[in-house]
């Protein structure tokens, strides 16, 4: 991977994140790219990356935190509220997988 700029680096995992992380909505998949998340999403979860702290505990906590507005802002839910099982376990291998490669 090789990114030695944080910008570039948090600008790839967003790009990652982004690609492979959806909501699920009604059995409709709204991924966090289009859902305009995904840089918050990185921005949150990089620190657990550069203080080689990733584990399922703490990434479900940091989802826990990122609030999601709904129905025009009438409501927020937890990002984790609505995250499948699966994209928080391809979450965490993304966070893994970076973790290694830095």
């Amino acid at each position: 991977m090789a990114k030695t700029n944080t910008a570039e680096l948090l600008e790839a995992l967003a790009s990652e994140i982004g690609e492979n992380v959806y909501i699920d909505i009604a059995k409709w998949h709204l991924y966090l790219s289009d859902a305009k998340l995904h840089t918050v999403v990185a921005e949150q979860l990089y620190p657990l990356i550069t203080s080689n702290s990733v584990n399922e505990d703490r990434v479900i906590k940091v989802l826990e935190s990122i609030p999601v507005k709904i129905g025009g802002g009438r409501r927020e839910l937890a990002l984790i509220d609505l995250l499948p099982l699966q994209c928080q376990v391809n979450l965490v291998d993304i966070l893994e997988k970076y973790q290694r490669e830095i």
